[in-house]
């Protein structure tokens, strides 16, 4: 997968990627755990909607399975708006000016589910989706490039703001915390592109297992042995920090950011909740995020 050369600036496509799917945490409740709440009325996976319409994304794909979908379509809706372009001051017709970014819902491919679906697989296979479809319609809509929002990373979204052009640009962007990045294993947003797709995935690739012990072989292609249960599908429980470790920060843009907090955990969303950083975490207007549906195109009527 590799993102078509960028042919103007103004046809610069972004995709905002936030993986849900993946091995649970240790909140053990009935929903899925990118919904435990942040705010009143503010969930983790409604900050990552955010985040990704202030980093300037034109699409947002958010990866979860058909067993927690419903939920999180009901809590977020089909589309956001664009913050940058809401209620422009200075524009005598603001509300046509405002620009809407589709929310798109991705499973995980059957084949991969209990077998190599972690976190930071969700994130390659959100971005292959996004570029397999945008393709097949145009090469207008291919993304040339991925942003990345963790549901479990907890930060404002609003200072991703100050970083907009730099995120569209064809220079790698990076968020850090005391020096640490998503190369260090921490739910802070980046970008990646087509080429940086290959890379991750070949991580998966050649270092998870599978079903067969591939030491001893017939003829030097078919395997006779099983692995142990607890060592088959490795990569289903790869960190972030082993996969995205290839990740190349030379000549990128990092952004520093003042404060942040991991709620991957029990204990870390203790924390957060006791912080005083609590209280810049706040549910942003209802024009911004609420659920939305568009309009249907047509319809069969049902008439005798």
């Amino acid at each position: 997968m590799l993102a078509p050369k960028q042919k103007s600036q103004h046809a610069f496509h972004l995709a905002g990627i936030i993986p849900v799917a993946g091995q649970p945490l240790d909140f053990n409740f009935d929903w899925s755990d990118c919904l435990m709440p942040l705010a009143p009325n503010y969930t983790a996976v409604e900050r990552s909607v955010i985040e990704c319409a202030y980093a300037g994304c034109e699409t947002i794909w958010i990866v979860c399975n058909d067993d927690v979908s419903p939920l999180i379509r009901h809590r977020i809706g089909e589309y956001v708006y664009d913050p940058i372009w809401y209620g422009r001051v200075f524009d005598p017709r603001p509300s046509e000016s405002r620009k809407t970014i589709p929310i798109y819902y991705v499973p995980i491919h059957p084949k991969d589910r209990d077998k190599r679906d972690c976190l930071g697989w969700s994130v390659l296979h959100g971005a292959v989706t996004a570029f397999k479809i945008g393709a097949k319609i145009s090469k207008w809509l291919t993304p040339n490039k991925y942003y990345v929002s963790f549901p479990y990373g907890v930060y404002e979204p609003e200072l991703i703001r100050g970083y907009r052009k730099d995120i569209s640009s064809q220079n790698p962007f990076y968020l850090s915390y005391e020096g640490n990045t998503i190369v260090d294993g921490e739910y802070l947003g980046f970008t990646f592109t087509g080429k940086d797709y290959v890379r991750f995935r070949r991580v998966i690739r050649s270092e998870g297992t599978g079903m067969w012990d591939g030491s001893e072989l017939i003829d030097g292609k078919y395997a006779t042995k099983k692995l142990p249960i607890e060592k088959r599908y490795s990569a289903r429980h790869f960190s972030l920090d082993k996969i995205f470790n290839c990740a190349i920060l030379e000549d990128a843009v990092v952004g520093e950011l003042p404060w942040y907090h991991n709620v991957d955990s029990w204990e870390g969303y203790c924390a957060f909740i006791g912080s005083t950083h609590r209280g810049r975490i706040i549910r942003p207007t209802e024009f911004l995020i609420k659920y939305r549906e568009f309009n249907p195109i047509g319809e069969d009527n049902e008439t005798d």
